[in-house]
């Protein structure tokens, strides 16, 4: 029978990849679709609209590298503790839904920049400026999961 500290964890993981990864692909689709009308008005700037479109894709991976972060501790097992549990939990809460939102709005700005540069505006380096403030949140959540898994 599993305990409640192993539940606690492998749902921790769990929230951790998938809002992450919700976050992202959702971002990314704000991202295409803009891509998609943007073409219509200017084909020639693809370049830019692609790396904007796939910016906020690296919240699930922020996601998937604390999952495999926290994973790779291997104290998830019948020793593990319900502080242990509780903390990874935490820790997976935190970065699934900073994942999420920040996923979202990165999303929407460089949405916005994509637009822009159809329209004919020479905004992809504001753009990208602008989209790495939610990007900083996703990195602090990250970091924070890095700092629990070290005092596992």
């Amino acid at each position: 029978m599993l305990s409640t500290a192993i539940i606690l964890a492998y749902i921790g993981l769990a929230l951790m990849i998938a809002l992450a990864g919700i976050g992202s692909a959702i971002g990314v689709s704000k991202g295409g679709n803009a891509t998609v009308g943007a073409l219509k008005k200017n084909d020639s700037a693809f370049g830019s609209y692609m790396l904007l479109s796939a910016l906020p894709g690296t919240q699930g991976l922020y996601g998937f590298a604390g999952f495999f972060i926290v994973n790779n501790l291997g104290i998830i097992g019948p020793e593990m503790t319900l502080v242990q549990g509780a903390a990874i939990f935490a820790a997976g809460l935190a970065l699934g839904f900073v994942g999420l939102l920040s996923g979202i709005q990165q999303g929407g700005i460089c949405a916005n920049g994509i637009a822009g540069i159809g329209a004919g505006y020479d905004v992809f380096g504001k753009t990208m400026v602008l989209a790495v403030f939610p990007e900083l949140y996703a990195i602090v959540a990250f970091a924070a999961v890095f700092l629990i898994s070290t005092g596992l």
